[in-house]
């Protein structure tokens, strides 16, 4: 029996009103004091208006400040924006962390990869297996995505049982790992369920995503097709397009040439945990040359249009092993980020300038994504039939349409939040009750710092305005040594002999 003034409350303190950077955290007891779980801790990434920021991660401050009852830190997965602030922000919480093999050893690569990162304990969780932190009894849920060992959660409590979906799709046929456990949603659906917290990224699309399989025989056909050397591009963690890249070019006879780090990292991690048995051994960069052009498939980093990813570098021509020309062939097998259409705008025209054929997604199926659309979205909410519907993972287009298709299809209650709201979901109907801190922390080489800083506010400033710098040299009497010197950095120069403007342009 619940004891009287207890409440299940969710806060999202990333995540919501956005796409990147989750964390989401859940909190049973009374309005004074709380047992807390926490779900995902990752990052989004700087673009132009963050100079000098690499990362963007969620202020945790509220977590510290509640240590003590942190029961514990679950991974839904091993993409970025869902662990990708844990070597940064663990060390500040020190909890019990939790993650199935896969998403534990890529995060020990990643780990090792960076120099001084803390050493983290991680409680390894097999596939569909349960975790008891009192009062959350959590269960995995195999659900298919764009990376091995993906899941949604259901956290049971002594007052509901709520369904965190993470990062989902329906595929049934997804090349690693397996489909969507549809029975055990439906199973979940039977013995009720309070609460929906769902993905929608793609509650603007309708329809179903395409299948993995479907992109890979797409690969393969382009890859046979292709008179010279194959590039392939695609998020590095997309180990089911990695394997459909290795299979169609061991198929038309091609060695797989691996360029970038962060690719190398994730097929080491899927080789040591089986999702590539069958495949053959990749070729390191420094055979890249001594392979003809009908011979080679290179699978490269930089399908964001990162500058100082692989395939930016080759586009420049100034990459040191890894060359293409006229006739060869370069797959984006990707989806562009928003926010990136610059950057691969750059790749794609250096590519083309050079004479290099470039294939995207506009006009073939080399991509689909790992987030499902609305028909899926339909399906998952007749089989789980929940109360509520909470709406993350999205902009606020995608909450707002995310929400009207759960009421479509028969969920009583919807509410659309925002990262820092604390929404009560038992008893009694969903609302917003209060507030707790939240923010941004931003990376700034080696720093973290907090995003209300004036740093980077100054760093807009001196690139809008520029700076002037005035050095003036004083003897041991106070006087002047020599002439002030002057320098203007970033400030136009006016030369003389050019034309004043007239007065009404000034």
């Amino acid at each position: 029996m619940t004891p009287p003034h207890e409440e299940l409350v969710f806060a999202p303190l990333g995540g919501v009103g956005e796409i990147g950077m989750n964390l989401s955290v859940y909190g049973v007891g009374s309005p004074r004091k709380k047992a807390w779980l926490a779900v995902d801790l990752g990052v989004a990434f700087g673009g132009d208006d963050l100079p000098g920021i690499d990362l963007i991660m969620p202020d945790i401050r509220f977590l510290v400040e509640e240590r003590r009852n942190l029961v514990g830190l679950v991974l839904t997965h091993a993409h970025e924006d869902h662990y990708g602030a844990i070597i940064d922000l663990w060390p500040r919480l020190k909890v019990p962390l939790y993650a199935t093999p896969f998403t534990a050893a890529l995060l020990e690569a990643k780990r090792l990869s960076e120099p001084g990162a803390p050493d983290i304990p991680v409680i390894i969780v097999p596939l569909g297996g349960r975790i008891s932190l009192p009062p959350f009894e959590i269960e995995l849920v195999s659900v298919a995505h764009s990376i091995p060992e993906s899941n949604a959660l259901i956290i049971r409590t002594p007052l509901g049982t709520v369904l965190h979906t993470g990062d989902w799709k329906l595929d049934p046929t997804p090349l690693t790992g397996v489909p969507t456990d549809e029975a055990k949603l439906r199973a979940l659906g039977d013995a009720g369920c309070l609460a929906v917290i769902g993905d929608s990224t793609n509650a603007v699309r309708e329809g179903r995503s395409p299948s993995e399989s479907d992109v890979a025989k797409s690969l393969k056909e382009l890859i046979a097709g292709a008179p010279g050397r194959v590039a392939v591009t695609t998020f590095a963690s997309n180990v089911a397009r990695l394997r459909a890249v290795a299979l169609a070019a061991r198929a038309c006879d091609r060695e797989v040439v691996v360029v970038g780090r962060a690719m190398e990292r994730i097929a080491q991690v899927a080789r040591e945990t089986g999702y590539f048995d069958g495949v053959q051994e990749f070729r390191g960069t420094d055979t890249y040359g001594y392979l003809p052009p009908d011979k080679v498939v290179a699978l490269c980093t930089g399908s964001q249009g990162e500058p100082r990813a692989a395939l930016s570098r080759i586009a420049q021509d100034e990459h040191p092993d890894v060359t293409l020309g006229k006739g060869d062939r370069v797959i984006f097998s990707s989806r562009t980020i928003p926010g990136n259409e610059k950057a691969v705008g750059r790749v794609i025209n250096g590519l083309v300038g050079q004479g290099i054929e470039v294939i995207t997604d506009r006009t073939h199926l080399v991509h689909v994504s790992g987030h499902p659309r609305r028909a899926e979205l339909e399906d998952l909410y007749r089989w789980v039939r929940p109360r509520i519907a909470v709406p993350v993972h999205g902009e606020a287009l995608h909450l707002s349409e995310h929400a009207a298709l759960a009421r479509k299809v028969g969920v009583p209650q919807t509410l659309v939040c925002s990262n820092g709201d604390l929404v009560q979901l038992a008893p009694g109907p969903a609302s917003i009750i209060d507030e707790v801190p939240q923010g941004r922390l931003y990376k700034d080489g080696r720093l973290i710092i907090d995003a209300a800083q004036r740093t980077v506010a100054d760093r807009r400033r001196l690139g809008f305005v520029g700076v002037v710098s005035v050095a003036v040299a004083l003897d041991d009497k106070g006087t002047l040594a020599a002439d002030p010197e002057v320098e203007m950095i970033g400030i136009p120069e006016i030369h003389r002999g050019w034309p004043a403007l007239p007065r009404r342009c000034l």
